[in-house]
């Protein structure tokens, strides 16, 4: 959608100076969309190709949010490159910090969306009372430029949760899950057409690219067959893949902008019409077939959850479902997981001798989450056991560093005395 219809509201309350955000034209909602896709694949190629760590990786981001918005924040005018860079950072950071309450805190979805969604309207409201406008176009002072950063990095976090929280109640495939945010958007969009409200319309398709965009990013990256049930299928790209592509894309674009400058708001007011006012009656006629559309998109939620599906994830690193229950290994199963283990242990232990220590680290990663994964059927062999281990298994990741993100790494030496002593706890400890 391309609006400027009621673009100048309010007096600005700081210094005056150009607009520092891009007309909205059909270019806008593309980069928008390629942006969300990167935020939600860069961000699992960080974390889990990696292996850097969601903890570590939220830090590493929020750093470097920090920082592309200090430069966006000492640019004078809208400049493409500095403007789309932070918002592909704020993609990635808004969706880390929906992952960390989801995966780390143990906070349920329904609640994330929900202490966004207040979030955002606390943001909106004083944006509202301090400036008299919520419009984009307005962009044209400190203050409002806070302001929109803040509301486009909460849009972000509550678009993750939102769209995880409708995957964790429908179960839909990532392929079917992108037909509700694009639906959603076109009835926006055909509304906005009609006479509703330009700004309310502006911000709804914004939160709805969110899930739209990552949605799509999962469909592209999931393997084309699922390794257990529940788990996603896609296309089998891979998040570097899919990563690559869209950077690309979002490259090619920026580039085509700061050539063209079509989205410049001087430049295109220059070329098109002045803007009109809307009529007030076709704006309160939206604003109820807006209820419509959310009520109908709360029944549609309720009818798919209450369609038969997998309730629970086999790998228990789902990041929408509870892990199923497992039942207890058998004897061989045990003595198998063991020395796999020691297995892993010993690999870990010659590669640190070597001098592979990205090696090494790979090991121990893949022995915990091996660890985690076979952690409800060990435990219903032998609990005390396996809580020994468990605490032994934690002293070797901290000397890794691995789900201790505060510390670093210890020397090769301490690695490998850490992983002797897990070995003859192994060896004593008999489940």
């Amino acid at each position: 959608m391309t609006t400027t219809q009621q673009i100048r509201m309010g007096e600005p309350t700081g210094r005056q100076m150009l607009n520092k955000v891009p007309e909205v034209t059909v270019w806008f909602w593309i980069i928008k969309i390629l942006c969300t896709t990167v935020g939600e694949s860069f961000a699992d190629y960080i974390n889990e190709t990696l292996g850097f760590g969601l903890t570590n990786t939220m830090l590493l981001f929020t750093a470097v949010f920090a920082v592309v918005l200090t430069v966006q924040f000492r640019t004078k005018r809208y400049s493409p490159f500095p403007y789309w860079l932070t918002v592909v950072v704020v993609s990635v950071t808004g969706t880390l910090y929906t992952d960390m309450l989801t995966d780390k805190q143990h906070v349920p979805l329904w609640l994330s969306s929900t202490v966004f969604s207040v979030l955002l309207a606390i943001v909106f409201g004083v944006w509202w009372l301090r400036e008299r406008t919520l419009s984009i176009h307005s962009i044209t002072t400190f203050p409002r430029e806070a302001f929109y950063w803040l509301t486009v990095l909460v849009t972000f976090a509550l678009g993750t949760a939102t769209g995880d929280w409708t995957l964790e109640l429908t179960n839909w495939t990532p392929a079917q899950s992108v037909f509700l945010p694009l639906g959603l958007i076109a009835l926006i969009t055909g509304l906005w057409k009609f006479g509703a409200n330009p700004v309310l319309s502006f911000w709804l398709a914004y939160i709805l690219t969110r899930p739209l965009g990552a949605n799509i990013g999962d469909w592209l990256a999931s393997p084309k067959v699922a390794a257990n049930p529940g788990d996603p299928v896609g296309l089998g790209l891979g998040t570097f893949i899919t990563s690559l592509i869209f950077l690309g894309a979002i490259l090619a674009t920026v580039i085509y902008l700061s050539i063209s400058r079509s989205d410049v708001a001087e430049a295109y007011e220059a070329t098109h019409a002045p803007s009109v006012t809307t009529n007030p009656r076709r704006e309160r006629i939206a604003l109820g077939a807006f209820g419509v559309i959310a009520a109908g998109t709360a029944a549609l939620m309720v009818w798919a959850h209450d369609q038969p599906h997998v309730t629970c994830d086999p790998t228990g690193q789902s990041e929408t479902m509870p892990a199923c229950p497992k039942p207890p290994m058998t004897g061989d199963q045990t003595t198998a997981a063991v020395t796999k283990y020691e297995n892993l242990a010993q690999s870990a232990i010659a590669q640190d001798r070597a001098g592979k220590a990205a090696a090494s680290h790979a090991t121990v990663q893949k022995m915990r989450d091996d660890w985690d994964a076979d952690a409800t059927s060990l435990q219903a062999v032998n609990k005390k056991t396996w809580t020994l281990l468990d605490n032994q298994m934690d002293a070797v990741l901290k000397t890794y560093a691995i789900d201790h993100g505060h510390i670093k790494p210890a020397p090769a030496a301490k690695q490998e005395k850490q992983l002797k002593v897990l070995l003859a706890d192994f060896k004593s400890d008999r489940f």
